[in-house]
Formats: C-alpha cells, sequence, structure tokens
C-alpha cells in the first residue's frame, strides 16, 4: 500500500449541492421562496474566475508600471453565477425572459433587491469555503 493512499482521489470526500432561497419576488404556488441550488466550485475554476476579473492599472507617477486589480463585485457575479445548478443561469429562453445575455446579468435581474444580493454573496462566499468577506479581504490589503 502506498504512503499516499488517503491522499487518492478515491478518498476525497464529495461536497454536496445545497439550496438557498435568493430571494423573495419568486415564489412558488402557496408564496414560499423558490429555493435554488447551488455547488461547490473547484480551486481551478476559481482561480480562472478571479484571473478573467483582474485587470492592470497604471501605477501614478510611474509611467509604464502596472498593478494588477481585482474587481470585486464582477469576481463576486462570475463566482456566484458559476455556482448556481438551478435555475440556469446560462439558459438562453430564460436570459431572454428577462431582456438580457449573461449569466451575470441574469443574476442580477433575478435577484434585484439590493439587500437580497448582498445576502447571497455572503451566503455563496461562506458555501464555497470563504471565511471572510472579498471586502474585508480587500480593505485588510489595504491596511
Amino acid at each position: 500500500m502506498s504512503k499516499f493512499a488517503k491522499f487518492m482521489k478515491a478518498n476525497k470526500a464529495m461536497r454536496p449541492n445545497e439550496q438557498y432561497a435568493p430571494t423573495r419576488s419568486l415564489t412558488d404556488e402557496s408564496g414560499a421562496p423558490l429555493l435554488w441550488e447551488f455547488r461547490h466550485i473547484t480551486s481551478k475554476e476559481n482561480e480562472e474566475i478571479r484571473e478573467s476579473c483582474t485587470v492592470d492599472t497604471p501605477v501614478a507617477g510611474k509611467p509604464n508600471m502596472f498593478r494588477p486589480r481585482l474587481k470585486t463585485n464582477l469576481y463576486a457575479q462570475k463566482m456566484i453565477a458559476a455556482s448556481v445548478v438551478m435555475p440556469n443561469l446560462y439558459d438562453a429562453e430564460l436570459q431572454d425572459s428577462y431582456g438580457v445575455k449573461t449569466p451575470e446579468d441574469l443574476l442580477l435581474a433575478m435577484v434585484d433587491d439590493p439587500g437580497e444580493y448582498t445576502d447571497l454573496s455572503v451566503w455563496v462566499q461562506k458555501f464555497q469555503g470563504f471565511d471572510t468577506s472579498f471586502e474585508d479581504k480587500v480593505d485588510a490589503a489595504k491596511n
């Protein structure tokens, strides 16, 4: 038996999907908020999302020098959209019904109450294993 047997993929616990009702404006026949299904994203998916939301910004007073900056709101939107299993935010019919063309825009259209969206963002961050919010980490990095 290998000394790494316990670390093999077959021994890795699968993280189950979870349900959460992000908005009270979408309800079933009895008036209960609709539950959405969310999945865990992988570290690789997270890095790809983070990279797609990072831009180089010029450093003031230093020509040809740039500093990477994470667009935290876009990062949160993309992470949430990547986490949603149901409803399918990539469905063209659903996007058309809200007059949008991207999963992120559909998410913002479906959860259009700012308080509910903030609650959803916090819930997804915790669901994905982040202990503190992105804004807290940005604030900590600035200080």
